[in-house]
């Protein structure tokens, strides 16, 4: 198992007490663009494959539905959804 598949198997198992740099590295590792916010606190999440565009706030923990909306989102893009 590779080492995204790992951290993504861990927020898919536990998707509490995550932090934002948890969720850029598993974006990186998965090819999935990481943006941080400009003005405001949240990240958007994207991917050339989606025609969706995901935010999530950057406040330490995030909430587990961020977390599981995220797990969606990579799991979406590996079935080729959009």
């Amino acid at each position: 198992m590779a080492r995204g598949d790992k951290l993504l198997e861990s927020m898919r198992v536990n998707p509490r007490d995550w932090r934002i740099n948890d969720v850029a590295r598993v974006c990186a590792m998965f090819g999935i663009g990481c943006t941080p916010p400009r003005d405001g606190s949240h990240y958007k999440i994207k991917h050339d494959d989606m025609a969706s565009i995901l935010t999530i706030p950057a406040h330490r923990p995030i909430k587990p539905v961020y977390i599981r909306e995220l797990v969606r989102f990579i799991d979406a893009i590996g079935k080729g959804e959009g």
